[in-house]
């Protein structure tokens, strides 16, 4: 009996029971659309968080924060060197925080910030850019963050007259020249032993505005100065990175400089987690994204593994009905069994014709299963997010999505509701191969 022949007597014997195969049909897909849907929210939240990780300007930076071989110590030039000595590393830039947050004067405005000090040939190579101006060639040059500006406040006027009952800076407490340009002034403090205090002004030029970051809610209102203006701030304090308290031990100067925080980039993404492993390998605390990446990554592949165990047991559940289906068409059809092992037909077709009978069920099911939970997967995208700004009166990230049918859940999906139909089909088929010829026939006379 040829594959098309076996095709053709399926579709005649459905046609016969329209009402219980639809049935049978229904609860397959069903239970397929109920395992798609559910392990789509574990796909579209894993690869939501995956793509917001992916889109940070740090995807190809490693974090180094100290080296520890028994005895912890801070990152130093020697180490810079070592790192810019390392194959497939593009530039390493190094960052020290002003240990105060002096009090910024632009003309009749003001802002208490965060000072660092960088290299600004390090930060050129390692890809920060600007909004506008240019790099400081002088330490007496420096670039401030894309929303200094905008966070500056007038000296001398109550906070609480500068903005409206929505929160908003009124425009006429709103600093509106151009930045680039501006001599800034901001002052130094030195303690002595006995809480003494000594100041020493400093003025210096804004030349450059950092670029905005990439996340609407972030905001940078950061001071970058040189690495040259720093020393002079710890000629003044006598401490290192400016502390205030000159009679802190701690931060004495040293005969060389250590850094708070070092990034190194590598030429590729690719490059990350390998150069990760090797700076932990030789005692350095290192951290790139590649570490949160797979962290998710295991994270999310046990919850959507089981998410799919549950979504299966909707299939099982389905596949009783296949079960039923097929042990009646067994009992139905047991004089068409009897007359085709009467003209000769091998026991092994006519259990190849009940298999293919209920994966014919099972492959209807997960199709337009399949199909609706795609419908169901654009609704909850569309709609979720509508529901939750109208009743929490809050956005959802731009591009987030609660549900994502990859092709390899559809594969997954697919191969276990065919699995469990052939599986429940088996039981059947096995009887309509023992069914006896005599008393087939018989029954039908």
């Amino acid at each position: 009996m040829r594959f098309k022949d076996q095709m053709k007597f399926v579709r005649q014997n459905i046609r016969k029971n329209k009402m219980r195969i639809f049935m049978t049909v229904l609860a397959s897909a069903m239970g397929t659309t109920f395992l798609i849907v559910l392990a789509s929210v574990g796909f579209g939240l894993h690869d939501t968080l995956l793509k917001d990780v992916m889109e940070q300007d740090k995807i190809n930076e490693i974090s180094v924060y100290g080296y520890d071989d028994g005895e912890y110590r801070e990152i130093n030039e020697n180490d810079l060197d070592y790192f810019k000595s390392l194959e497939n590393v593009k530039s390493v830039r190094h960052v020290n925080y002003v240990s105060q947050g002096p009090n910024i004067l632009v003309d009749d405005f003001e802002l208490s910030s965060n000072m660092i000090s960088v290299n600004f040939d390090a930060e050129r190579e390692a890809g920060l850019n600007l909004a506008k101006g240019d790099y400081p060639k002088a330490d007496t040059e420096i670039i401030v963050g894309y929303h200094f500006a905008e966070y500056l406040m007038p000296t001398g006027v109550d906070p609480e007259k500068v903005f409206d009952d929505e929160g908003n800076k009124l425009d006429e407490y709103k600093f509106k020249d151009e930045i680039v340009g501006q001599t800034v002034k901001f002052e130094i403090e030195k303690y002595d032993e006995d809480d003494n205090v000594e100041t020493k002004s400093f003025e210096v030029t804004i030349v450059g505005v950092v670029e905005k970051p990439n996340r609407d809610w972030q905001t940078n209102t950061q001071v970058y100065i040189s690495e040259g203006l720093l020393t002079e701030l710890e000629a003044f304090t006598g401490t290192s990175n400016a502390f205030p308290f000159a009679h802190d031990e701690y931060y004495e100067l040293k005969d060389f400089r250590t850094f708070d925080e070092v990034y190194i980039h590598t030429d590729s993404v690719q490059y990350i987690k390998d150069l990760t492993t090797f700076l932990t390998d030789n005692h350095y605390y290192a951290y790139s994204v590649a570490n949160e990446i797979n962290q998710i990554n295991i994270l999310f592949n046990v919850a959507k593994a089981g998410l799919v165990f549950i979504g299966t047991i909707a299939v099982l559940i389905a596949s009783i009905g296949i079960y039923n289906t097929m042990t009646m068409a067994v009992t139905e059809r047991a004089p068409d069994i009897g007359i085709m092992k009467a003209i000769g037909a091998n026991p092994k077709t006519i259990k190849q014709v009940f298999l293919l009978e209920s994966s014919y069920i099972g492959i209807i099911g997960a199709v337009i299963g399949t199909a609706v939970a795609y419908l169901i997967s654009f609704a909850v995208n569309l709609g979720i997010p509508l529901i939750i700004e109208s009743i929490f009166n809050e956005s959802l990230p731009e591009g987030f999505k609660f549900s994502v049918i990859p092709l390899s859940l559809i594969v997954i999906s697919i191969t276990i509701c065919l699995l469990v139909t052939i599986i429940s089909g088996a039981r059947p088929a096995k009887r309509a191969t023992q069914i006896d010829v005599l008393k087939a026939m018989r029954r039908d006379l």
